[in-house]
């Protein structure tokens, strides 16, 4: 009788390495994959756009695309804080329903790149935590604290998409007319 190979699929997300973006708000650290991340950038500028919620600080100017910036303190519910010289603005691809949005988030500080696989990612407390844990794929543990990795694409609902696109592509039509 002849046996077949087993075939190792490299593509399995829960043994394959993963790279991900670590990132601080408060004293806590979060994570993303590597994959929405565009370009990591200095604190800027932002220019303010009216009737926005208060976690939306403004837009940017990214090679002549209008990025919208998020406070990913405010967005969780952290207070506000004044910026440093870490303070950073993580701009990221995110999808939702299948369309692509490019987006800013400021962070009180970007860390480091790590690489894990996601079968060493314990599951989110459903208690206890002051965040989502729609939001939140897993906890890793580094020696005595954990790392948040955020499922980044649901951070943002649908509506708040569409709300940003609308509300930022309004002053810029008035503009032009």
């Amino acid at each position: 009788m002849e046996t077949k190979p087993k075939i190792i699929d490299s593509a399995n997300e829960q043994h394959a390495i993963q790279t991900f973006l670590s990132f601080q708000l408060s004293k806590e650290v979060f994570a993303i994959n590597v994959s929405k991340v565009i370009n990591i950038l200095e604190l800027k500028p932002v220019t303010k756009v009216p009737k926005t919620p208060k976690y939306l600080k403004g837009v940017i100017n990214l090679r002549g695309t209008v990025l919208p910036v998020v406070d990913l303190r405010i967005k969780f519910g952290l207070p506000e804080k004044e910026s440093t010289i870490d303070t950073s603005i993580i701009v990221l691809n995110i999808e939702k329903d299948g369309e692509p949005l490019l987006l800013g988030i400021l962070v009180d500080a970007v860390k480091e790149v790590l690489e894990f696989k996601m079968e060493d990612v314990a599951p989110s407390p459903t208690i206890g935590t002051k965040y989502n844990s729609g939001l939140i794929q897993g906890m890793w543990r580094v020696e005595d604290s954990f790392i948040m990795v955020l499922d980044i694409d649901k951070v943002f609902s649908t509506d708040e998409i569409v709300d940003f696109k609308n509300q930022i592509e309004e002053p810029v039509k008035s503009k032009k007319s």
